[in-house]
């Protein structure tokens, strides 16, 4: 009888295996780009970096990572780095994390519930790095291919009990201390209250175009391009990710004051959103597009020496798993198993001073501790 408890039960398991969604996706001739050879010459040493940039690939595991270095023939910047580890990315109240507790954790150093953009589990607000590191003279920027008020870069600005108060994400960026913003959009921003809008515009000198001439002087700049400037590379972004990235990087240089840095985050967030609607092909077209933003990263650090570049994702989308292909064409084939997030632990790259602290396994939110400490003095 237990025998055949155990074969029914097996039988079952098999049943609901079968009917678990399974999307197989494919890219041909993925557009190559050459990677970013680091000199290495600041990476791992002693000295506390003066600014730090925190890449968030938005639902980026080690799959969409290979699938990016297979399709780019074998070749990546991520690949070039040697300083790697591990990060775990429960949320306090669910195994399986969103972005807003994800993005609260990697902003503010503490865990909290899904949902949550910028406060603890009892809805009160944590100061993220920006906040934090603005009293003792640093300035902080935020790049995303999301809207602005999008989970992941609302965290490093506003604090609201839900990543749905869009209105109300956008009503906490006149009150916050960032000195530069790039992100969607122009068209998302004007369906806001004109009330917000105009403390907005007050605040910060808001542009629609990197190449803007008003980007150049500028105190406080935002830039909100149109939406397909920000939206998906397969229905028409070109290069604002890795564009605005060395832009925010140079603003951000020319203005910290004297013997202090700055903060940067960059998201490439459109990964995470490819792999929940299970569009291989053009996922790994914004993994590739993000690793062109990394090298720009990676490049200022090697050009400044004085810069830490911490490089991971929220959490992982879709379960996928690399099911085939060719890298000398750039063809490859991926499977997802879900449409959603999921618990796989997300790698960790890091460059530059210290960047020997990020490796190993460690909690999202330790990785904010981390770098909070770098930038105590």
């Amino acid at each position: 009888m237990k025998k055949l408890l155990l074969l029914a039960l097996a039988a079952m398991v098999t049943i609901q295996m079968s009917a678990q969604r399974i999307v197989k996706g494919a890219i041909e001739d993925a557009p190559q780009h050459e990677s970013y050879h680091p000199t290495y010459s600041s990476d791992g040493s002693e000295r506390k970096p003066l600014n730090v940039i925190l890449m968030i690939g938005d639902g980026t595991g080690l799959a969409q990572i290979a699938s990016g270095l297979f399709a780019n023939g074998g070749d990546l910047t991520y690949a070039n780095l040697k300083h790697m580890g591990w990060v775990t990315t429960q949320s306090a109240d669910n195994f399986t994390t969103d972005s807003a507790a994800s993005g609260t954790a990697y902003s503010t150093g503490q865990k909290t519930y899904n949902n949550a953009v910028g406060v603890d589990m009892l809805k009160r607000p944590i100061e993220n790095i920006p906040e934090v590191i603005a009293k003792e003279g640093f300035i902080s920027g935020v790049v995303s291919t999301d809207d602005l008020n999008g989970a992941t870069p609302a965290c490093f600005f506003a604090h609201q009990p839900n990543r749905r108060m869009t209105d109300e994400i956008w009503a906490d960026l006149p009150s916050s201390v960032l000195r530069y913003f790039a992100a969607g959009s122009k068209d998302v921003f004007e369906q806001r209250p004109e009330a917000t809008r105009a403390a907005v515009e007050k605040t910060f000198t808001v542009v629609n175009s990197l190449d803007d001439p008003r980007c150049a002087t500028a105190d406080r700049l935002g830039v909100l391009p149109p939406k397909v400037e920000t939206g998906y590379i397969v229905d028409g972004r070109t290069d604002f990710l890795p564009k605005a990235t060395r832009q925010a990087i140079d603003f951000l240089n020319a203005r910290k004051e004297a013997g202090k840095g700055f903060f940067l985050m960059v998201e490439g967030a459109r990964i995470d959103k490819a792999c929940h609607a299970n569009q291989y092909e053009s996922a790994v077209r914004e993994l590739l597009d993000f690793d062109q933003a990394i090298a720009e990263a990676i490049k200022f650090a090697d050009q400044d020496g004085n810069t830490l570049v911490v490089i991971s994702a929220d959490h992982e989308t879709g379960g996928l798993v690399i099911w085939g292909g060719d890298p000398e064409e750039g063809d490859m084939e991926g499977v997802y198993v879900s449409g959603s997030h999921t618990p796989i632990p997300v790698p960790i790259f890091s460059y530059g001073p210290h960047a020997q602290d990020f490796m190993g396994v460690q909690g999202n939110e330790q990785v904010a501790q981390k770098i909070l400490k770098l930038f105590s003095r």
